[in-house]
């Protein structure tokens, strides 16, 4: 009975909902689509009203986003177009495959180029500006792998000739090479953004979006309609840094940015999602973080079967296979396509019946197809409100013949004999068969009328990409005598270097100047640092302004949240802080001017966290300053292990263009500040600088007379020996500085000792300095041997050097090869500890009594301190010798 009763009403809903489907299609036929976007909006706005749950449907059909009906008629020369991208396409293989078959081993990527072609193409020819009047124009950040496709249009446009290009990945043969991927510092007239090490490129583009808007908004550039193009790989997207930041990019409502993802379903092993579809999850992703997607995934000649299929089997088809199917159907080519995806269902067999199979395997995917892509890229440009990503299916390997879209695909650097040919015939590149085999570039003349169409497509949009431009900037650094505050000392008051370098920081911030420059930056430990006063000063940067009342704005240092804000306050995250330091410290190329980042941070949680962003940061010429925060293994009391830093110095030490200071004192501070911003803006040096800052309180000297070049350059004598000469050096950096003028005294006065009292503010810079030195003599054995810095400032001193640190051994170690047997290295090897900086320093042996032991010990050894007062002096100093060994607890 209740079956009976069931059905019909059962029966009568259903038609009620065909009623409410016919009806909304009367709308959106009469109205558009957008008042049927608008009337669902509504619907699902009085559903919550009512209580009732609606899942929000975060995917769409597995159909192109833009319907045919929508798309506008392509503006370029098809022809001329498809021919360039066939000549762009020999060269890039060629390129490739010619420095293999000359130089075995010598690698290059074929397979992501060729995936990406007509992506970049259609952009060349109608979207990337390369100014916007006198202006700079649109950022692309490109994928890495794809360089050799990138030099060839470039090659072609007449910026590289022959020889040029064949010495890709040649660089060290006398002549200028390539690349062998995008790499600023070695091409620093071509590219801007290093993007090979998956996932920073595209990190980097959405701060770079940001900060574009913050130069806007704060009126340091003018507003034009540029755009930061990101080309991502659908494979770079499992790294956690691609799609880590999308919530910043929606959030700031970044319609600058455009990501063009290349799903061709591959990554370097095999499918990305073989049991999923990756464009599915992408789009859920992305449109779950507020981004605009658009998917193009079916070329234009899919759109005739669309349009016969009144079944809807078609698409079910599409949505029933999964990436591993997609991989084979292309594959496997065209007869298997037929067996396998249209053979399932007769009326889908019936439906291609009039088809070839290879006219079945030529079916386009939608990225490779340039009306679907110009549409993308068109409604993109002008969609308002949101970042855009485009979501491009393709063909790994696509026109590599039997190489494409198979598993090894992104491994293939050469081509066989027979597949060059298929590749020649099939793309009708007049090169010689021998000379084909041999990877010979081609170039038409350039009145040829696929040259002059790519110069004039190019001269409509401003000039060639990409291109890097370093601008002559007149820049004054401010002199040190305007630093007096700072050099002159404390005056008996007791403060931290954090806190002189906020003082410092408010001034820069004043400055007429550059104050406005300057571009602080930190990830939410801004009151760790002392910066409330700066808060005050010049506020936060907030695009859309503060739209709340503080609650402590009744306060003098309340939270002030600013559209032209000046503090980029970056909230949990490392990496965000370090590709807006990224955005900033290339702005003088990237924007021509030049801004002056200084980038606050836990110093336990820079390097070692965003290493290969700051090695990137190098590559790409950057300049400002990284302030490594609550620094030391000791002084950090408190916080233990994972927050107490004794390593990031070593960690600095490794990337070539980073000057690392550990400064005592803040006139060190001051100094080392000033000489940086005279070097890298006024001088145009591409370098940047580490910098450690503490929070431990004492009195801060004056600057002693003559200092600065010895704190510039690494080392300076800052106490001599009270009484007499010194039988032992005692070297200090950073807090532990003090404790090393303390064991001078205990020293003197207990034991009789007399020392000198150095303080080494780069080991760093000094042992770079003489490694250069070492370098020169090694290769001018007829000439008078140069002397390091470090010998040349320690000439006349004896005995034995104690150096300690609150770094590890291995930082004061590196100056050993020169110091020989005088050098013995105390430091904080081992896991931090939680406790105060007493015991800390008691611990790992870098407190005053163990420096003096040391000190005793050494002496002991070279028989200029007798033995046994030495071994009892440890007892009087409360050290015991039979504890284990900090660097192993």
């Amino acid at each position: 009975m209740e079956t009976k009763l069931a059905l019909p009403v059962q029966s009568k809903f259903s038609e009620e909902v065909a009623e409410w489907i016919e009806a909304f299609d009367d709308l959106v036929v009469g109205e558009g689509p957008e008042q049927g976007a608008e009337l669902i909006a509504a619907l699902r706005h009085r559903a919550r009203e009512a209580g009732i749950s609606t899942p929000g449907a975060l995917t769409t059909p597995y159909l192109n986003t833009i319907p045919k009906h929508e798309e506008v008629p392509y503006p370029g020369d098809r022809k001329l177009e498809l021919r360039l991208e066939a000549l762009i396409r020999w060269n890039a293989m060629a390129m490739v495959h010619g420095q293999n078959k000359k130089d075995a081993g010598i690698g290059g990527h074929l397979s992501t180029y060729s995936s990406l072609a007509t992506l970049l193409e259609v952009g060349y020819e109608h979207f990337f500006h390369a100014t916007y009047g006198d202006q700079p124009g649109d950022f692309i950040y490109f994928q890495g792998h794809a360089s050799p496709g990138v030099y060839a249009r470039a090659y072609l446009e007449g910026r590289f000739d022959d020889e040029r290009l064949l010495h890709f990945r040649h660089e060290l043969r006398g002549k200028p090479g390539l690349s062998s991927y995008p790499h600023p510092w070695l091409m620093p007239d071509f590219w801007r953004f290093p993007t090979v090490s998956m996932g920073i490129g595209p990190l980097n583009a959405i701060y770079q979006a940001r900060f574009m808007r913050y130069l806007e908004n704060r009126s340091l550039i003018q507003k034009t309609e540029r755009k930061i193009w990101a080309f991502v790989g659908d494979g770079e997207t499992d790294e956690v840094d691609t799609l880590g930041a999308l919530g910043v990019a929606s959030r700031e409502k970044l319609d600058n940015l455009i990501f063009v993802v290349n799903c061709n379903l591959q990554r370097l092993d095999g499918p990305v999602r073989g049991n999923k579809r990756i464009i599915d999850e992408l789009e859920g992703v992305f449109r779950g973080a507020g981004w605009h997607v658009i998917k193009v995934v079916w070329g234009g000649d899919w759109d005739e079967l669309f349009e016969r299929d009144s079944s809807g089997l078609l698409l079910k088809r599409m949505e029933e296979c999964v990436d591993g199917d997609y991989q084979s159907f292309k594959a496997k080519g065209g007869a298997y396509l037929r067996k396998e995806f249209f053979g399932k269902y007769p009326e889908l067999l019936e439906l291609v019946s009039d088809k070839t199979d290879e006219q079945l395997e030529n079916l386009h995917r939608g990225g490779h197809d340039r009306v679907k892509i110009y549409n993308a890229y068109r409604k993109a440009i002008n969609h308002h409100g949101s970042p855009t990503v485009i979501l491009a299916k393709t063909v790994k390997g696509y026109g590599m013949g039997a190489n494409q879209a198979r598993n090894a695909s992104h491994q293939e650097k050469k081509l066989t004999d027979s597949g060059l040919a298929q590749f020649v015939k099939r793309f009708k590149i007049p090169v010689p068969e021998h000379e084909a085999k041999l990877g010979k570039p081609y170039r038409p003349a350039p009145d040829s009328p696929e040259i002059l169409y790519l110069q004039e497509r190019r001269r409509a949009l401003g000039g060639y990409l990409p291109c890097r431009e370093t601008p002559k900037l007149d820049f004054k650094a401010p002199k040190l005598k305007e630093f007096n505050e700072w050099t002159g000392g404390s005056k008996g008051r007791e403060v931290s270097t954090t806190m002189g370098f906020v003082s410092i920081l408010r001034h820069l911030l004043k400055d007429p100047v550059i104050g406005k420059l300057v571009v602080p930056i930190v990830p939410d430990e801004a009151r760790t640092f002392g910066l409330e006063s700066a808060i005050r000063q010049v506020a936060i940067y907030a695009s859309e302004g503060q739209k709340y009342t503080p609650h402590d704005n009744d306060m003098l240092l309340y939270y002030r949240e600013e559209q032209d804000g000046q503090i980029l306050e970056e909230g949990i995250t490392e990496a965000g802080s370090m590709a807006s330091f990224t955005a900033a410290g290339t702005a003088y190329s990237n924007y021509r001017i030049p801004m002056i980042p200084f980038y606050m941070y836990y110093s336990m949680f820079g390097f070692q966290r965003v290493g290969d962003m700051i090695w990137a940061f190098a590559d790409s010429r950057g300049k400002g300053f990284l302030m490594g925060g609550t620094a030391g293994r000791t002084t950090m009391l408190g916080e233990g292990l994972q927050h107490q830093d004794g390593h990031s110095h070593v960690l600095a030490s490794t990337v070539p263009t980073c000057l690392s200071y550990d400064p005592a004192y803040v006139y060190e501070l001051a100094v080392i500040v000033q000489d940086g911003i005279r070097r890298m803006y006024q001088e145009g040096e591409a370098v940047f600088y580490y910098i450690t800052m503490y929070n431990e309180d004492y009195i801060m000297p004056a600057m002693p007379e003559g200092a600065r070049e010895g704190i510039v350059r690494g080392i300076y004598r800052f106490q001599a020996a009270p009484a007499g000469k010194a039988t032992a050096q005692l070297f200090g950096s950073g807090p532990i500085l003090n404790e090393v003028v303390r064991a001078q005294g205990i020293l003197g006065e207990k034991y009789g000792v007399q020392t000198d009292v150095w303080s080494v503010t780069s080991y760093n810079e000094l042992r770079r300095e003489a490694l250069g030195v070492e370098r020169w003599n090694r290769l001018h054995p007829t000439q008078p041997e140069k002397v390091p810095y470090i010998l040349e400032t320690l000439k006349g001193t004896e005995g034995p050097i104690i150096a300690a640190s609150d770094y590890m051994k291995v930082v004061p170690d590196q100056l050993s090869p020169w110091l020989s047997t005088r050098l013995v290295s105390l430091g904080t090897d081992g896991f931090g500890r939680s406790d105060n900086r007493e015991y800390l320093r008691r611990h790992f042996e870098v407190n005053a009594e163990s420096i003096v032991a040391a000190t005793l010990s050494r002496l002991a050894r070279e028989g200029k301190f007798d033995q046994a007062r030495a071994q009892e002096a440890f007892g009087e100093l409360g050290l015991e010798t039979e504890t284990a060994d900090p660097a192993h607890l």
